[in-house]
């Protein structure tokens, strides 16, 4: 009888770590910790600012990290896997994913979760809050929303499923428009999420194709800046935004945009489509965005009105953060981001 008592009472344990999509409830909703950890999105909170003090860039990487986790089997903190000799091919090993950063950042922020609530929040629920977070702090405060939350963090984790579902910089519009539109995204919502480009870094290895695209594509000055640049080291990396480059660079090869250089790195602003527009900006998958007539009018209209696009990044950002696990998953609350629980 005892030992029939145990085993119940651990598959009900089992039943409750381990529960798919269908389980969570339905569904997400904002305030989701309110009763079992309350003061969750304050603690992030205070861990995105702090990061941020130290360095902007964490700020770019929290806000590129939501967009690679949900876009791959949906927001189940997959990205966050490291690989294990079970699994040596995680989504972080994906060529796609280079240069993913802010792990450090999700760690941090998890210990101090499951010190004040333990096994409560998932750290699916932590990437979309720092990514919240960020994107406001980046912004001043223009680009602010309420996600809903109750994610459970996924088991599975594949470089093969990032390579598939994520767009590539060297993407044709085309391409562009049948990636979002698998995800449910429409052309103007493309065009909004792209928009997070106006921070952040990318490596050489990603945009080789604008060193060597014709002037009709490519500002020259800002194609030999970049050349020059990639020149320095094997895949050496490069502001998304021209508007944050090093003054030293912009001076020898493009000394026409001196000017226009901002003393706050990492402003998360309408900037990107200024910069679009003016054919200086990094990928080919961004250049592609003026040669098909919906999108470039989406570009125009966010050049001409920022707190339009503040708005509608936003609610790009909460749609973003809504995408679900992939039918018949599996999840847990992770005791830690890096690692599934069996582990």
């Amino acid at each position: 009888m005892k030992v029939s008592v145990v085993v119940a009472l651990c598959a009900t344990a089992a039943a409750v770590l381990l529960l798919s999509p269908a389980a969570e409830g339905s569904h997400l909703k904002v305030g989701y910790y309110k009763k079992s950890c309350g003061n969750v999105e304050s603690l992030v909170k205070y861990h995105v600012a702090k990061a941020i003090k130290a360095n902007r860039g964490s700020g770019a990487a929290l806000v590129r990290l939501i967009f690679h986790d949900c876009f791959v089997r949906g927001c189940d903190g997959s990205v966050l896997l490291d690989p294990t000799p079970e699994n040596p091919y995680t989504e972080k090993t994906a060529p796609i994913n280079i240069g993913l950063a802010a792990f450090e950042v999700i760690d941090e922020i998890k210990a101090a979760v499951e010190a004040h609530c333990p096994g409560t929040v998932s750290c699916a629920d932590i990437v979309v809050y720092a990514a919240r977070d960020a994107a406001s702090l980046l912004s001043n405060g223009h680009v602010h929303f309420d996600p809903p939350a109750g994610r459970l963090d996924g088991v599975h984790s594949h470089a093969a499923d990032a390579q598939r579902d994520l767009p590539d910089s060297t993407f044709t519009i085309a391409e562009l428009i049948r990636n979002f539109r698998r995800k449910n995204f429409t052309v103007e919502e493309l065009v909004i999420l792209s928009g997070a480009h106006a921070v952040g870094v990318g490596h050489c290895s990603s945009l080789r194709a604008r060193l060597t695209a014709p002037p009709t594509q490519i500002v020259p000055s800002y194609r030999s800046l970049l050349a020059g640049k990639c020149a320095a080291g094997a895949d050496p990396v490069v502001p998304n935004n021209v508007r944050d480059e090093d003054p030293k660079a912009v001076a020898a090869a493009f000394p026409s945009f001196l000017k226009k250089l901002r003393k706050a790195k990492d402003f998360l602003d309408n900037s990107y489509y200024h910069n679009n527009l003016a054919r200086i900006v990094t990928f080919n998958s961004d250049w592609q965005l003026l040669t098909e007539k919906e999108a470039l009018g989406h570009v125009k209209e966010y050049a001409e009105n920022g707190t339009l696009w503040d708005e509608d990044f936003s609610d790009a950002l909460v749609k973003l953060s809504k995408l679900p696990m992939e039918p018949g998953s599996k999840g847990e609350i992770r005791n830690k981001c890096r690692f599934v629980n069996h582990y």
